[in-house]
């Protein structure tokens, strides 16, 4: 079918997986009760099936540098990181338990597996070394996902980081090898670094053509994405 932004039926996709940036739900150090609470009802609402990836956000990039200052190699300061995202995992498990799977998964094959059993499947980080970006796109490709929602403190994509540059330029729509070309740019491979999507998840979502959409944590936004309506953001195709 011939993608046209803002003319998606929300029947054409089933499975969507969200993946939810550590940053929406444990800002400074602090949980977010209501965005979770928030998303929750979002969730149960929709009719759609869900996977959602969880990231680790400040946290784990706190961690992971001082897992690194106490001689931690990379590996080990990954796996300190990964503690930080299923933590975030089983704040939102604790709020959507009525329609998920009970147990947080580490297991892309298991997880495949529970979607046929739940309406909503939460995992965090799998395995050092593979980011919750690269863990998301894996999870879309596994359940068959045809639309996959970056959901983070940024409002989408841009050609420089809008926190550090005020004229930074917002892509309303890009091509996937245009997001390897930038995301290649950023991406450091270590536990923590903060960029938008590491350059594998977008390989990845560009061998399957998982349409991809980036939006803030505005509720608003986030189910116009999920319904493949025109938001405020960034999707790529």
């Amino acid at each position: 079918m011939l993608f046209r932004f803002g003319e998606i039926m929300d029947d054409d996709y089933t499975n969507i997986v969200l993946s939810v940036g550590g940053s929406c739900i444990n800002p400074d150090g602090l949980p977010d009760v209501k965005f979770v609470t928030d998303l929750a009802n979002l969730l149960e609402k929709s009719p759609h099936n869900f996977g959602i990836l969880t990231g680790g956000g400040k946290a784990a990039r706190v961690y992971a540098e001082a897992a690194r200052k106490l001689g931690a190699s990379e590996f080990d300061a990954d796996e300190v990181a990964i503690l930080s995202t299923r933590q975030n995992a089983m704040l939102l498990l604790n709020a959507v338990k009525k329609i998920a799977y009970p147990v947080i998964l580490h297991d892309f094959t298991e997880a495949r597996k529970a979607a046929t059993l739940s309406r909503v499947v939460i995992m965090g980080g799998t395995i050092p070394g593979i980011t919750t970006d690269t863990d998301a796109a894996l999870f879309a490709e596994a359940i068959g996902a045809h639309r996959l929602v970056n959901i983070s403190n940024v409002s989408g994509i841009y050609d420089s980081d809008p926190n550090k540059n005020p004229k930074a330029k917002k892509y309303d729509r890009m091509y996937f090898d245009e997001l390897v070309s930038l995301a290649s740019e950023a991406d450091k491979r270590k536990a923590g670094t903060n960029f938008v999507f590491d350059v594998l998840a977008c390989k990845l979502v560009a061998r399957s053509k998982i349409e991809t959409h980036f939006i803030s944590k505005d509720m608003e936004e986030i189910k116009k994405a999920i319904n493949g309506r025109k938001h405020s953001g960034t999707v790529v195709t």
